[in-house]
């Protein structure tokens, strides 16, 4: 993999991606952040070498590089996801892409349904701690020590300074910013009403379908992270009706100016 990882970022750096400071992966629906970059290059994803391509349709695919709030970041316009086909290490190859790029601080956003009822749909949740239920581990493969610790420490895989800035942030600007537990699950389809019971019992707060993978290669790299999820349903078994994904899409971009709001300022403290 390490021989496919440089080909990808030499091919990246021919195109102008140079030394970027932060990486940035947007999730279901928060493609607007792009429109605050000031853009140097842009690559479409089935342009690069080695990389997976987006099959999700509200999911853009393109690898963009510029800056914004005087920080130069590279930013995945979509994501990859278990349910699409791929592997693990395919979704996290692009973790592994910015981190030889150079990045030190990784910052991902995603849509997710509420689990804790409190919280309500148009809200944004920061992720404090994950649930991996995706049955597997993006470093289960030989050859995973090329690229750091096999056995990675995740006790506290979401930086502590990151998120105490979010808060601060969100206080600031006024913005509701929920904290809690984020279960990622395989998908594509939505959860059974005994599902998102057990997922309450299990201590999640939301749930959705991709992000942790990231965390933990992220976690690998020793990088600095931080997660903040639009929550775009709420998930009552007790009242639960049939899912409108356009709904869904609808919510995500209803909350996409809190997020904006909070992914730029956060990027200019850092």
């Amino acid at each position: 993999m390490k021989k496919y990882i440089d080909q990808t970022a030499d091919y990246l750096k021919d195109k102008g991606f140079d030394q970027p400071e932060i990486g940035i992966i947007l999730g279901t629906g928060l493609g607007q952040l792009v429109n605050e970059i000031d853009i140097i290059s842009e690559v479409s994803y089935n342009h690069i070498p080695n990389f997976p391509t987006a099959t999700v349709e509200f999911h853009k695919g393109k690898l963009i590089f510029g800056k914004i709030e005087g920080k130069k970041v590279v930013v995945m316009q979509g994501r990859f996801h278990l349910y699409e086909g791929y592997t693990l290490q395919d979704v996290t190859y692009p973790v592994r892409v910015m981190g030889e790029l150079g990045i030190k601080t990784l910052l991902v956003s995603n849509a997710s349904g509420a689990i804790n009822l409190n919280f309500k749909k148009g809200e944004l949740m920061l992720i404090e701690d994950h649930i991996n239920l995706q049955g597997n581990s993006p470093l289960a493969f030989k050859g995973v020590e090329e690229f750091g610790e096999r056995f990675v420490d995740m006790s506290a895989p979401y930086n502590a300074d990151l998120n105490a800035k979010f808060r601060s942030i969100a206080k600031k600007n006024n913005i509701n910013l929920h904290e809690g537990v984020y279960a990622s699950v395989f998908g594509p389809q939505l959860e059974t009403r005994a599902e998102y019971r057990m997922l309450k019992i299990i201590g999640a707060d939301a749930v959705g379908m991709s992000t942790v993978p990231e965390i933990i290669v992220a976690n690998q790299l020793n990088l600095n992270v931080a997660a903040v999820s639009v929550l775009t349903d709420e998930c009552d078994p007790d009242h639960l009706k049939p899912v409108d994904i356009s709904e869904i899409i609808a919510m995500a971009a209803k909350a996409e100016p809190e997020m904006i709001t909070l992914f730029k300022e956060i990027i200019k403290s850092i």
